[in-house]
Formats: structure tokens, sequence, C-alpha cells
């Protein structure tokens, strides 16, 4: 039933590679997050208290963003 994948990598490259995956402040984050400064919005970042920690709170307007990178949505726009 469950098949196991052989890694390719050694522990050590793995490590790196994961290592370099980011979880916050990705660039798509980053240009979300200068556009709705530039709008003139006020927000805090990730709030851990929040459900799906979003990336972005607008407390004034009670709003949330959240921005969907492609690694780990796995979306087909690459």
């Amino acid at each position: 039933m469950g098949t196991s994948m052989t890694d390719v990598h050694s522990p050590k490259q793995r490590s790196y590679n994961m290592s370099r995956i980011r979880d916050r402040d990705t660039k798509p984050e980053m240009v979300v997050r200068s556009i709705v400064h530039r709008m003139g919005y006020r927000f805090r970042l990730q709030r851990r208290d929040l459900p799906g920690k979003p990336d972005l709170v607008l407390p004034r307007h009670h709003k949330v963003i959240f921005v969907h990178g492609c690694f780990w949505h796995c979306h087909r726009c690459r």
C-alpha cells in the first residue's frame, strides 16, 4: 500500500536545501506588503494568535491577507 521514496540527497544536503525554504518574507509576500503599504494601509505581520496565521493583518479594518506562494501550494504558474 505505502511506497517509500529514496532521498537522492545526503542528510547534510537535504538539511541545507530545507533551510533555504522560507515561510515568511518571501518575494510574493514582500510585493504584497509593499503595495498595501503604498496604498496607505497599516498592518501587522503573521499573527500567530489568529487561525491560519495570516501574512498581513489590518486590525482597523478587521481584515486579513494570506499570500499563497507557489512553493507550498503547488501552483502551476511557473
